[in-house]
């Protein structure tokens, strides 16, 4: 063999020494395992950096540990009222063991998938209309709780589980609008009614109350008139009697003080205690005045 060949052997050797050194050294991303199998047969599990590995006869399998998410597609679901919705979701999920996820399932998105569809319509057929479309948060709960259990044998968490479409048909859809706004409508009116039902119990309790602050004035003023008088009448029996007079000049001065207080207005008049003693004695005057009278002879008569 002349010099040329050994030249060519010797780069033949070459390539192939750097091609099974390329394949001998296997590079793993941080949030990736890599699963190394011998001849066909699972060995041992890689974590993130630089790995080697027998060319030809070791082969490396590398699995994504981030959080993944499947996108269910919408499904018509038929609900316990025999309503036609349309329905879909979101299932996020993250691989905890790549060994399983990797031999014991073919599909995993697949599986996921079809598993979620399933229990999905289970779960929207055991429930009214109404209550589908206000208990969202039951059915996420209870379907990632389904799938979680599900999928725990194939190295897998289910996260959670979003519900991003419940659709009725149209004509359910404008019943219902035309339902909310005879509820709306409903609800306005007994609010107007309640307002008007306040408005009239305050205007009530307003008359009330002016009516009783007007009789409180009245009779207050009717008692300062009467405190006026009884003052009024106490001032000139003290008069009266400061010049020590007698019965019948008291009496006099009274008439006088009681003809000049009573002019029409006052209803009401208080007499000291001791002028129930001087009235008598005005009743005793009239008394002999009387007889008086009726003992003189008439005029062009002469007593006998």
């Amino acid at each position: 063999m002349g010099t040329g060949g050994i030249v060519f052997l010797v780069v033949i050797a070459g390539i192939i020494l750097i091609i099974i050194t390329a394949r001998s050294f296997k590079i793993v991303r941080p949030w990736q395992k890599g699963l190394i199998e011998r001849l066909g047969k699972y060995q041992r599990t890689a974590d993130s950096g630089l790995t080697l590995i027998m060319p030809f006869w070791e082969r490396m399998i590398k699995i994504d540990m981030r959080e993944q998410v499947v996108d269910v597609p919408p499904q018509a679901v038929i609900t316990k009222d025999n309503v036609a919705v349309d329905v879909d979701a979101v299932v996020y999920y993250e691989v905890t063991d790549p060994v399983k996820v990797t031999y014991n399932v073919a599909n995993f998105y697949l599986a996921a998938t079809k598993l979620a569809q399933t229990n999905l319509r289970n779960l929207i057929g055991d429930m009214e209309l109404d209550k589908s479309l206000t208990s969202r948060e039951t059915i996420n709960t209870q379907l990632r709780q389904i799938l979680d259990d599900a999928t725990d044998k194939w190295g897998t968490k289910v996260t959670r589980v979003e519900l991003q479409r419940i659709e009725p048909p149209k004509d359910v859809t404008e019943a219902m609008h035309r339902q909310m706004k005879a509820e709306r409508d409903r609800r306005a009116m007994i609010l107007e009614a309640e307002g008007h039902k306040q408005s009239a119990i305050l205007k009530a309790e307003g008359q009330a109350e002016a009516i009783k602050k007007v009789a409180d004035a009245n009779r207050y003023e009717k008692l300062t008139v009467a405190k006026g008088e009884g003052e009024a009448i106490q001032t000139v029996y003290g008069a009266i009697h400061s010049g020590n007079p007698t019965n019948d000049l008291i009496a006099i001065k009274y008439l006088e003080a009681l003809q000049k207080m009573a002019d029409g207005r006052s209803t009401k008049v208080f007499l000291p205690f001791e002028a129930s003693g001087i009235l008598s004695s005005l009743a005793g005057i009239g008394e002999i005045l009387k007889d008086k009278v009726e003992a003189k002879p008439a005029p062009g008569k002469k007593e006998k």
